[in-house]
């Protein structure tokens, strides 16, 4: 236990005391939420993201404490427990670093070196290991049926001697770093017919380069071509450097006779090129491939993060339009509490062209409802429908309209889910996707937790990593936003309930389902009638349940109830009550908050009831606003270059970000164009749902491609001079232009529009150099 709270202390650079209260908390069962929120004191004052990580990280290294204390024991019972054995097991980082160690050392009953010391070879492959002989005449007075002659029985020494170098520890740990240092990784096309089939892989078909240098999408998308049959994978590098290094660690120039000497000389290139090479390019290449993976979950759990904070428009009455061409536009209305008023379904384009019927609907649900807003999904005949859409707001200029492109990432998947099978079980599924995008313009938040997340489009390679540990880490992420914002209980979905601190979805059902029968929750104590909701679970999770206008005003707020007593406290003091106190300023910047510490409050505590008190339920999200596209462009072939625009940017991935200018098709702003000076983040300067401005660098419309650029005009020079700074392996490459990337088709026939949206991939091709079609392709997925 000391060992694992060092290293976590370490790796946080926070004191050990403070990872053993957090350990202590998270055995017990407290959140990373609650633990971040409620118990400052008792970590003294770790984070979200530290708690977070010591949580992920926790899990981990216990696992590999395990599995080395194993090893160990198992090194123990086979008497090759060394001192330098020992601390290189205690040193190793990682798990595969661990089975690395030991892997010569795990019995093999099967192997040949076993086989051969069980027919008594083992005292020969000493003699010619330490002693002047001649291999052969060694061999004169064995005899056994399954070695009859020397040569069978050389080979079988040889394997027994190979056995024994690999137990050497330090000599294949320099042998790694040796190889390592030259390592290049290389593709090939697997054969002349895949050529055609696996096209979108013809950047890689013969492409090489340095294995330190590949960047982690560049090798996840060569990983993909690999597993489809299309690629075949190699590492290559020097040989002359490891052997010299063998030679000199056994010197083998210096063996006497020479029959020894050429005999240990060729065993030694079977111990390298057998057994030793191939089990170090293997590691290397899992050491980048898990690098990778690691980096891929961290794109996609940041760009989770800031799609699920984005702003909400909040509870207005809005009018969902799922737009379509010969299926029909589908529209639904929804109440400022989500619930649906009336939805309807018009056909303003071929083959029914009924432009001046839909205009008429549009209106009559308009007018005869209270919508304030109208969210328009962002599909193919997106712009089409907000022209539409334009021209009925135009001739009707009382209703006083606001409308918003939405996009529509995963609604399809929402729609035909279970979990909106039960929400709307008398809605049409393609109504159901309406439904969803009006919710999702209210409170993206409350919407997108429906959804998985590997379906709402702003991941990178996410179906080439590891499939619980991304579910694992976007888990978090959701469960880390929910908290965060805090959720009402009387109007929250099951869902989102579910994410609460403490709660699961068991629980979360059952808040619903009492909810139905007993009709709002007055307080928070009242949370305490319902089935399988015990005083833990209340603990746990009351902090982030919201209730508003109820007997007990702070309910309305992240007060924790345990800290009503204080409130309580600080009113006496100050003669007032608690109702008149909550969101005075004047009252609470007069409270001293150190007059209220105590045994049980620590000052931490009493700054956040502070901090609440003022501002109650406030909302850590941004202020709602829209991109304001161009109405004139509508279509690819309408930009130009040097063309001025508004975009939200849909999506961010190493290499830069998409945006989406309004015309079907994201335009990549590559990572050279995202600012003046070097940026070695994409996520350093932009985010999903930032509304930024672009400049049209270059369009290609035969291949519907668009490139932007987010440095001002005329300042090339700037941008020059800073592409000197960058690492080499990170200039945009200039000699190929990227094919374009298609949408995987995982919808519906009448719903696939949304290819270019949901998985903007082809506006990479020219601005990321000769791998853009299979690092989109390859690398960022989403489903409508």
């Amino acid at each position: 236990m000391t060992d694992l709270v060092q290293q976590l202390a370490s790796e946080l650079a926070v004191r050990p005391n403070q990872v053993e209260a957090a350990i202590k908390l998270i055995d017990e069962g407290a959140s990373v939420p609650f633990i971040a929120r409620y118990r400052k004191e008792v970590t003294q004052g770790l984070d979200d993201t530290q708690l977070r990580q010591l949580d992920t990280r926790l899990v981990y290294l216990r696992d590999l404490f395990e599995r080395r204390e194993k090893v160990i024991l198992s090194l123990k019972e086979q008497d090759k427990l060394t001192d330098d054995l020992l601390s290189r097991v205690n040193a190793a980082q990682t798990k595969n670093a661990l089975e690395e160690i030991y892997a010569p050392y795990r019995p093999k009953r099967t192997s040949k070196s076993f086989k051969a010391k069980e027919a008594g070879l083992g005292p020969y492959a000493e003699k010619i290991l330490h002693e002047e002989v001649e291999p052969a005449a060694v061999l004169a007075d064995f005899k056994h049926e399954d070695y009859p002659d020397t040569e069978t029985q050389l080979d079988a020494i040889q394997h027994i001697i190979i056995d024994e170098w690999a137990q050497n520890i330090a000599l294949t740990t320099a042998l790694k770093a040796k190889f390592a240092q030259t390592a290049v990784l290389k593709s090939l096309v697997a054969s002349d017919e895949k050529k055609e089939v696996g096209k979108k892989f013809r950047d890689y078909f013969d492409f090489s380069e340095n294995l330190n240098k590949v960047p982690s999408h560049r090798l996840l998308a060569m990983l993909r071509g690999r597993q489809e049959n299309v690629l075949g994978l190699k590492v290559e590098g020097e040989d002359e450097q490891p052997l010299a290094l063998i030679s000199t660690e056994y010197a083998l120039e210096q063996v006497q006779p020479a029959a020894r000497q050429e005999f240990l000389n060729q065993t030694a290139k079977l111990f390298w090129l057998g057994k030793v090479r191939p089990s170090i390019e293997h590691s290397l290449l899992t050491e980048k491939r898990l690098a990778a993976e690691t980096e891929a979950m961290q794109v996609f759990a940041e760009n989770l993060r800031h799609l699920l904070l984005s702003a909400p428009a909040g509870a207005r009455c809005t009018l969902g339009v799922d737009p379509g061409i010969r299926t029909g536009v589908k529209l639904a209305v929804i109440n400022a509490s989500g619930d649906v008023l009336a939805h309807s379904t018009v056909y303003p384009f071929a083959p029914k062209e009924d432009k001046a019927g839909a205009k008429a609907e549009l209106a009559r649900l308009c007018q005869e409802y209270p919508v304030d807003l109208v969210a328009i999904g962002n599909g193919t005949a997106s712009r089409e429908t907000e022209a539409v859409i334009a021209e009925m707001m135009a001739e009707h200029p009382e209703l006083k309209l606001t409308r918003v492109t939405v996009s529509e990432a995963g609604a399809s998947v929402y729609s035909a889910s279970e979990l909106a099978a039960s929400e709307l079980p008398d809605l049409d599924v393609s109504i159901r996707g309406a439904v969803s995008i009006a919710r999702r313009l209210q409170d993206p938040l409350a919407e997108l937790v429906k959804i998985d997340p590997k379906s709402i489009g702003v991941g990178q390679y996410q179906h080439d990593v590891n499939q619980t540990g991304l579910a694992k880490t976007l888990d978090a992420v959701v469960e880390d936003c929910v908290n965060a914002v805090g959720v009402d209980v009387n109007t929250a979905s099951a869902a989102i309930l579910g994410y609460i601190a403490g709660l699961n979805k068991a629980i979360a059902q059952q808040i619903v389902e009492y909810r139905k029968e007993n009709g709002a929750f007055d307080n928070r104590k009242a949370l305490l009638n319902v089935p399988r909701l015990g005083e833990r679970t209340f603990e746990q999770a009351a902090g982030f349940l919201r209730i508003q206008a109820g007997s007990e005003p702070l309910d309305g707020s992240a007060v924790h109830p345990e800290s009503y007593g204080l409130v309580e406290k600080i009113a006496q003091a100050k003669s007032t009550t608690i109702k008149d106190m909550i969101g005075n300023s004047e009252i609470i910047r007069n409270i001293k908050a150190e007059d209220f510490v105590d045994e049980q409050f620590g000052l931490p505590t009493v700054q956040d009831v502070l901090s609440e008190l003022e501002k109650p339920g406030r909302d850590p999200r941004p202020e709602f606003r829209t991109a304001k596209f161009r109405e004139d462009i509508t279509e690819v072939a309408q930009l130009t270059e040097g063309m001025q625009l508004e975009g939200v940017i849909t999506n961010v991935t190493n290499f830069g970000a998409f945006v989406d200018v309004g015309v079907h098709q994201d335009g990549l702003v590559h990572i050279s164009e995202l600012a003046n000076e070097f940026v070695a983040d994409p996520h350093k300067v932009v985010k999903p749902g930032q509304i930024v401005q672009v400049r049209v660098i270059q369009v290609d419309v035969e291949r519907n491609r668009v490139n932007l650029s987010m440095r001002p005009e005329g300042s090339a020079a700037a941008a020059k001079a800073s592409r000197q700074q960058e690492p080499r392996s990170e200039r945009k490459p200039q000699q190929a232009k990227r094919p374009a990337a298609r949408q995987q088709q995982n919808e519906r026939p009448a719903r696939a529009k949304t290819a270019a949206k949901s998985h903007p991939n082809k506006a990479a091709e020219n601005k990321i150099g000769g791998f853009g079609e299979l690092l989109l392709q390859a690398g960022i997925k989403g489903s409508k």
